[in-house]
């Protein structure tokens, strides 16, 4: 599939993703899905190790065509830009960050939820209004996050906002987390188009056979969720909870929908 994009129709890419070395993972690999500005999926969503893309794109441009001709689509000039959603933590914390280089400790460390060198601020965050992330650090996808880090460095290194980073008006990347849209009214409605129609079947149940679109598999899923993100981010960014002043800027920041959060 050609694609005819511009500078003022950004392209929406979801990127699960899995281990450096996922290639034989049979539960998770580097998944995406692309959309447009009206959430149609474009092309078809892959799934995959992206390792190898990442060490072959010369720059910004070369790594979005490589991760939309993954998909499928072809772009017939260097136009394109694109909102680009990631499930993986894209920072460590102050704290950890801090230890590690021997530039002190936290001070007392209580429950986990709680502890600064395990969670981030915004996962912290997290915790308190109802939700359970997962830690880089004890959770066994330290794997996954240096690969999303490593891909930032090299094609969105310039961090502008908490949580945002760009690589001038080309990319503009965040970091998702699917889990939390699971519970958010809004994200099972943007969801609705992606079901098949299936007798007897809750609105917000996934089943492997009832697919449409492409995806059939749980880390596709996931990509598809990020992919809403990343446009709800762009066209409603007033329905994602935002950093607070506290946020260290380092750290980053998790876009989760609002109506998923308690309290909120």
């Amino acid at each position: 599939m050609i694609l005819e994009t511009t500078h003022s129709c950004p392209l929406f890419i979801g990127w699960d993703v899995g281990g450096w070395n996922c290639d034989r993972n049979a539960n998770s690999r580097d998944a995406l899905v692309v959309l447009d500005s009206k959430r149609n999926i474009l092309g078809q969503p892959w799934r995959g190790n992206l390792r190898k893309v990442i060490n072959e794109a010369g720059d910004t441009r070369e790594w979005i065509r490589a991760l939309l001709e993954c998909c499928q689509l072809e772009v017939p000039d260097n136009s394109v830009t694109a909102t680009l959603a990631i499930d993986t933590p894209l920072g460590f914390s102050q704290a950890f960050r801090q230890l590690i280089a021997g530039d002190g400790v936290a001070g007392p460390v209580g429950a986990s939820a709680d502890n600064p060198y395990l969670f981030r601020h915004t996962e912290r965050m997290l915790f308190q209004r109802g939700l359970t992330p997962l830690s880089p650090v004890k959770d066994m996808i330290g794997s996954q996050a240096t690969k999303g880090m490593h891909a930032l460095a090299r094609f969105a290194p310039e961090n502008p906002a908490t949580g945002v980073w760009t690589s001038g008006n080309t990319l503009t990347a965040i970091e998702a987390y699917p889990a939390a849209c699971k519970p958010s009214a809004l994200v099972r409605k943007l969801l609705q188009p992606y079901r098949n129609a299936v007798a007897n079947t809750q609105a917000d149940t996934w089943h492997t056979t009832g697919y449409r679109f492409g995806i059939n598999h749980e880390d596709k899923r996931d990509a598809l969720l990020c992919a809403l993100v990343a446009w709800l981010y762009h066209f409603q960014p007033e329905a994602l909870y935002q950093p607070d002043e506290a946020t260290p800027a380092a750290e980053g920041w998790i876009f989760a929908p609002r109506d998923a959060l308690t309290g909120s």
